[in-house]
């Protein structure tokens, strides 16, 4: 045999043992996340702003509750204020650091509880089917009647201001599309081979939907889920703005936003700062939800 020959043949020997890598679905929609630049850039800026909301009293340079009527709206670049104060001279950096600990916690709380109430809802609709699925649906049919802008003014409107109340009322306004959503998924997934093939052996429906359905479920669920959580953070803050949601003098961006906008023509700088932070916020979460959807679209 030439060298050639043993050249070829030790380098394709190799080749042979070699087999193709397999990748669970959740390891593939890891992988196209983190090919996404616009993704991954939304998600560093998410992880700055709750870094600094969790670690705030570490991180705010002043007292966010000390007032101070000779350093009212101070503008944005000063030595000691880097952007500026409000209008009672509290500092706007410390308050609007402070202020993402509320507007994170109304955002992410009550699509996590819509989340998983709905999501149940849904799954014992769409598994079960019959008279079940419509009484649950016609109810949830009965919330779709009102736009969720209004219906969680309504419901904070009768149960009043405060942080529970908003999060009650945001949690009642975000049921009813996730369930939508569940039942949907639900009932195509009952339908499937895998899903009969276990009704056959006999399994119970409740080792069914936990093996099955659940599973196949839970992807478009948390897709659906995660581009709440944008809209959740601005209706907490209009809640807050008009004074139906977190009262003073807490910090929190809607409530700031109303606050300062008595002050837009004396100092629009330091008024709009906490717009920003809303906009910024619900923008990144939209923007990743977008990659999310993407990257768990099976066809991609």
């Amino acid at each position: 045999m030439s060298q050639t020959s043993i050249a070829v043949a030790g380098l394709g020997a190799p080749l042979k043992g070699k087999r193709p890598v397999t990748r669970s679905f959740w390891q593939n929609v890891f992988r196209r996340l983190t090919r996404d630049p616009v993704t991954m850039i939304c998600l560093a800026i998410l992880v700055l702003i709750i870094i600094a909301a969790v670690f705030a009293p570490l991180i705010a340079p002043h007292d966010p509750y000390r007032t101070s009527m000779a350093r009212r709206l101070i503008a944005p670049g000063d030595a000691r204020y880097w952007l500026g104060t409000d209008e009672l001279g509290r500092d706007l950096l410390s308050r609007l650091i402070y202020g993402g600990r509320l507007s994170l916690f109304t955002g992410f709380t009550p699509v996590l509880l819509a989340t998983v109430i709905g999501g149940t809802l849904g799954i014992i609709a769409g598994y079960l089917g019959g008279a079940i699925n419509m009484a649950i649906m016609r109810v949830i049919d009965i919330f779709y009647a009102f736009p969720s802008v209004l219906l969680a003014v309504a419901i904070s409107g009768v149960l009043g201001a405060g942080i529970g109340n908003t999060i009650l009322s945001l949690t009642l306004v975000f049921i009813p599309p996730v369930a939508r959503v569940a039942e949907s998924v639900a009932t195509q997934i009952r339908a499937q081979d895998f899903v009969e093939a276990a009704r056959a052996t006999g399994a119970a429906n409740w080792r069914i939907v936990s093996s099955h359905v659940v599973p196949n479920v839970t992807g478009p669920i948390l897709s659906y889920a995660s581009s709440l959580i944008s809209v959740s953070i601005v209706l907490a803050s209009g809640l807050s703005f008009l004074g139906l949601g977190i009262t003073p003098p807490e910090p929190e961006w809607g409530l700031m936003l109303n606050t300062l906008r008595q002050s837009i023509y004396v100092a629009p700088l330091n008024a709009v700062m906490p717009g920003v932070m809303i906009f910024i916020t619900s923008m990144c979460f939209n923007l990743m939800s977008d990659g999310l959807r993407s990257a768990m679209d099976v066809k991609q």
